[in-house]
């Protein structure tokens, strides 16, 4: 068989299986946001943190939520971070430095993952399991509940109330995250995946039978549970330096095509969700028309340069195999590219940076686009409703009508609070990238010069703002500049952009609902989602086509 014929039937295999938990996970999803009932374990946390979990919260009261819970949550990974070496369960690791604990608590805590240290020479099990796995869990849970709170402002009116931060938290944690976790180790270890706590091994190194009289240590761990919340929560931190080019995280062709199903599992799903909760399946239907019209059309271009055969060595190869795992291949390496660039995931099964000039571009702009197609656990959707939001005005100006989205109309306010969301990542990103390139210390950690070394430093900006954590892995990340910018980075982009997210569903919530008229917009219908794409593109080449420019396209434009 083909390298070009396996890709495209892996591809099809996953579109299959996720067309089929589509329906289910999204009516699950929408039933958990809905109810009235608590559980019992759920009320026990409630008891615990001191919540009451039927009080509705208006945005500012649930914005505070969210900004207090992520606080105490980054001071808490930093503290577990810098004691590591005074607690138990540090295999004998010494505590984290600052810049680096920052970074680290930093990424988690905003659902980034960017790692800038390898976590099997540098973390115990107490940190990676008791920090950076919970968190995982929490950093989803919060995207979700975010998401789930601008539909209520879509879905009610006349009132300001989206809903209780602390019941949404813990009941996407519990009912949502926890069981599909748990079922997906499960799957993750019978493929081979390790799953343990024993400790560091010495291994020795063998050629044909024959001891190289070498030893190698290696770690064990709670690597199953932590790779299935990784990848499910659109987190992205591996457990292990390689990621999931790991063996011992990704061990097989099927292992792959399971992680990329989990990562794109829950962001497609939430379409569904929306469209119940609204009371409206069909627009759903058109936000995930969306969502997988540009997810199948960058995977088809990344497949594409890739697998283009320039120069003997590729054609040798049967494509641009440097940098990938040969369990792998193109195609499978490819799609996960894709699908980790185009969520919030930022896991990786091959070294980026080696990817053609063209490929590297299309990973950057996947994250460029906001990460929207399906992007993150929540952060995906409720993006991809702003761009709605943005896409509606863009056709009321057309026909000079007061546009409208849902029966909500689409105001000054509205627009403004929209306008400052799509605005505030890329002045994150392009703002520290000026300031990275401008300095001499930074400059200092390039491996590389020129279009590619622009490339790195470009990437590096754009995962940590648009809260990816994949690497161009040619920059020296972990110096005191990187590790302080990218953290401040992470938080600027994942928490200013909740604030006119919530803003903005506390505005339409108090509106009364407008009702259809003939001159209203189907937003239902493929003409609104060819709209929808269409502003997407535009908004987002207007923003970063010319630092693209400088880097991966020139470089593309020179092979």
């Amino acid at each position: 068989m083909s390298p070009v014929l396996a890709g495209v039937l892996q591809l099809l295999a996953l579109v299959a299986a996720l067309a089929l938990a589509y329906r289910p996970l999204g009516d699950h999803m929408a039933r958990v946001y809905s109810s009235k009932k608590h559980y019992a374990p759920e009320k026990w946390i409630y008891k615990a943190v001191g919540a009451n979990p039927n009080a509705e919260m208006r945005w500012p009261a649930y914005l505070r939520s969210v900004l207090a819970f992520s606080a105490v949550s980054v001071l808490f990974l930093y503290l577990l971070q810098r004691l590591q070496g005074h607690l138990p369960g540090s295999l004998g690791f010494v505590s984290i430095k600052p810049d680096q604990a920052f970074n680290t608590a930093a990424s988690f805590v905003s659902n980034t993952n960017w790692q800038s240290y390898a976590g099997e020479q540098a973390m115990g099990p107490l940190v990676q399991t008791g920090g950076l796995a919970v968190q995982n869990f929490l950093s989803a849970a919060v995207g979700m509940a975010v998401a789930v709170a601008l539909v209520r402002g879509f879905a009610r009116s006349r009132t300001g109330e989206l809903g209780n931060f602390w019941s949404d938290l813990v009941r996407g944690t519990v009912r949502i995250l926890l069981p599909l976790a748990a079922i997906a180790a499960v799957v993750l270890v019978a493929c081979g995946v390790i799953q343990n706590f024993s400790g560091i091994h010495e291994v020795g190194q063998f050629v044909n039978g024959h001891s190289l009289g070498v030893k190698q240590q290696w770690n064990g761990g709670a690597v199953a549970s932590q790779e299935a919340i990784k990848e499910l929560g659109t987190n992205g931190g591996g457990y292990f330096n390689a990621n999931s080019a790991h063996p011992f995280e990704n061990p097989t062709p099927f292992s792959n095509l399971f992680e990329i199903f989990l990562i794109l599992l829950i962001p497609f799903a939430l379409t569904r969700t929306f469209g119940r909760m609204i009371g409206s399946v069909r627009q759903g239907y058109a936000i995930l028309a969306t969502m997988v019209t540009i997810w199948l059309g960058f995977t088809a271009l990344m497949m594409w340069t890739e697998f283009s055969h320039h120069g003997p060595a590729l054609q040798a190869a049967g494509g641009a195999m440097e940098g990938k795992e040969a369990r792998f291949g193109i195609g499978a390496s490819a799609i996960f590219s894709v699908a980790t660039t185009l969520t919030s995931t930022g896991a990786v099964n091959s070294f980026h940076s080696s990817y053609t000039g063209l490929g590297g571009g299309i990973q950057l702009l996947g994250m460029q686009l906001g990460e929207i197609a399906p992007g993150g656990v929540g952060s995906g959707l409720y993006g991809m409703l702003i761009m709605a939001i943005i896409a509606v005005f863009i056709a009321g100006l057309m026909v000079g009508r007061t546009p409208e989205y849902l029966g909500k109309k689409i105001g000054t306010r509205q627009i403004k609070f929209a306008a400052c969301y799509i605005l505030i990542t890329p002045a994150v990103v392009l703002g520290f990238t000026a300031l990275a390139m401008a300095l001499p210390t930074p400059g200092h950690s390039m491996s590389n010069g020129g279009a590619h070394g622009f490339s790195e430093v470009l990437y590096a900006y754009t995962s940590a703002g648009n809260n990816n954590g994949s690497a161009f892995a040619g920059l020296n990340a972990n110096t005191q500049w990187f590790n302080t910018t990218t953290g401040l980075a992470m938080l600027l982009g994942r928490f200013l952009p909740m604030v006119f997210v919530l803003a903005l569903a506390g505005s339409l919530a108090q509106q009364q609902p407008v009702p259809a008229t003939a001159g209203t917009l189907r937003t239902e219908k493929p003409l609104f989602t060819f709209l929808l794409v269409g502003t997407i593109v535009i908004v987002t080449g207007l923003t970063y086509f010319p630092a693209l420019a400088l880097g991966p396209l020139a470089e593309g434009l020179a092979s």
